[in-house]
């Protein structure tokens, strides 16, 4: 879109960025950097704990970094991640009027969830720069929590709907990651001056700088390498994938790499060397810019997800596959829209069934054609380029904001 006239200038509120190394945070960045790129003036505003003073301003690369002292929201238990998120938009109120930016006006308001807790800070902010605001979804809390037997329906689960639905009260446009996710905001866009459609995930071009993991000095040199890249926790439901490994142990050819983080990676590694697996490798997360020369390394991407899910979502590390080439071998929740996005894109396999003979089966096909030199890579490339563009996704915001 080409700008006219004076920048325009955005709030985009956020509770990942780097340097924390996760594909939220590289996405979030992509988008931002994209607003620089189109001629806006973007303000990343965002809770952080490892500071001493209430507020940190920096810039990077032409994007304005607001940090704001807030209590630890990761890495710690339930209770004391609930009650940082409780306090959050608070004190972010609270140190942002503290901050050189506390007269700042802006024309339109952009935030991210999760967290669900920005519903405050966000409304203070839009009633006084009198802008539109616009919610990007990526994560329907509590609802995911309660299907996957996490919680259960009752005082808690009705707290958290209660701070989910004020979050959406304040948001004049929400984006969700696919159609299937429309209906759940069926009864939020009845209200006049409210608007809810589909805004694919995004992540820009990142060229190969190499990685500082190497897998042909590996235990896995030599073999097709089936990549998991990304956040190893309960709601991915890997279970599946690591019997899979166990399912195709008799297969010399064929290897595992699980790189990240997440709540269940101890779970996982400890299963792996009971059951005994040398086909499998555990490795800690690396740097998002070491992904794209991770991924040259390998040959088929994993994605999964719990089959209790009733929400869908297209995870980042389906876009970093896409972008490096690579097909991909998803087990997923049934009915889940990625899944009809890689079959009629041909960029991969699907099971839906949560049959570890069906995942078998679909992995050794995918096996047996990349080893047949069949190229994913034109399709892949060709399904990031044309859904997943920050190009696209900042276009669409824009428009929906009206300025």
């Amino acid at each position: 879109m080409k700008k006219t006239g004076k920048p325009k200038h955005i709030a985009l509120i956020v509770s990942a960025f780097p340097p924390l190394n996760i594909s939220g945070a590289v996405q979030l960045r992509d988008l931002s950097q994209e607003f620089v790129r189109q001629g806006y003036c973007p303000t990343v505003i965002i809770p952080y704990n490892d500071i001493e003073k209430p507020w940190k301003l920096e810039n990077a690369d032409g994007v304005q970094v607001l940090r704001l002292k807030t209590p630890k929201i990761r890495d710690i238990g339930y209770v004391r991640r609930t009650l940082g998120e409780l306090v959050l938009s608070f004190m972010m109120l609270r140190n942002i009027r503290k901050s050189p930016l506390c007269n700042m006006i802006w024309d339109g308001i952009v935030w991210y969830s999760p967290t669900i807790f920005f519903g405050p800070l966000v409304k203070v902010l839009k009633k006084k720069c009198e802008c539109q605001s616009y919610l990007i979804v990526r994560d329907i809390f509590p609802e995911w929590a309660a299907d996957l037997g996490l919680m259960s329906r009752g005082i808690i689960y009705q707290f958290f709907k209660f701070v989910e639905h004020y979050q959406y009260s304040v948001a004049n446009v929400i984006g969700v990651q696919t159609a299937a996710n429309l209906s759940y905001f069926d009864q939020w866009a009845k209200q006049d001056g409210r608007r809810i459609e589909v805004l694919h995930n995004w992540l820009s071009n990142a060229p190969n700088v190499g990685s500082s993991f190497s897998v042909s000095r590996s235990t896995l040199a030599g073999r097709l390498i089936f990549v998991y890249a990304g956040n190893m926790g309960i709601a991915q439901g890997m279970e599946i994938l690591i019997d899979l490994a166990e399912s195709l142990c008799n297969r010399s050819d064929i290897g595992f790499l699980f790189v990240g983080r997440g709540s269940a990676i101890e779970q996982f590694y400890t299963d792996t060397k009971k059951r005994g697996l040398n086909n499998v490798l555990f490795h800690d997360e690396i740097p998002s810019s070491e992904i794209p020369g991770l991924l040259y390394q390998c040959h088929v991407g994993l994605v999964a997800l719990d089959q209790r899910h009733k929400t869908h979502n297209i995870p980042g590390k389906f876009l970093s596959y896409m972008q490096a080439g690579l097909p991909v071998l998803a087990t997923i929740n049934q009915g889940n829209d990625l899944g009809k996005l890689i079959k009629n894109a041909g960029v991969g396999r699907v099971c839906n069934d949560n049959s570890p003979d069906t995942l078998k089966q679909l992995a050794e096909e995918l096996a047996d054609e990349c080893s047949s030199e069949i190229n994913y890579a034109e399709k892949c490339h060709a399904l990031s380029e044309k859904l997943f563009s920050p190009n696209t996704t900042v276009n669409q915001i824009v428009s929906a904001l009206e300025i």
